[in-house]
């Protein structure tokens, strides 16, 4: 993915500075972390209704 840039964030003021995907707190690490430990993206998106398969995409290609 070439457009992760559009996905992440990092700001000073939200999760101690750690990637998160825009408009959410949900940090970079913990969508990895979740594909880690055998989810597979569509369960990630329906355990964070705020994801998208495109946010996923972007944790993995920041990474």
């Amino acid at each position: 993915m070439n457009n992760w840039q559009e996905h992440i964030s990092i700001n000073p003021n939200i999760c101690h500075c750690k990637p998160c995907i825009s408009g959410t707190r949900i940090m970079v690490s913990v969508i990895l972390d979740n594909l880690a430990d055998g989810m597979t993206p569509d369960e990630i998106v329906a355990d964070y209704p705020p994801l998208t398969l495109p946010d996923i995409r972007a944790a993995i290609a920041y990474r």
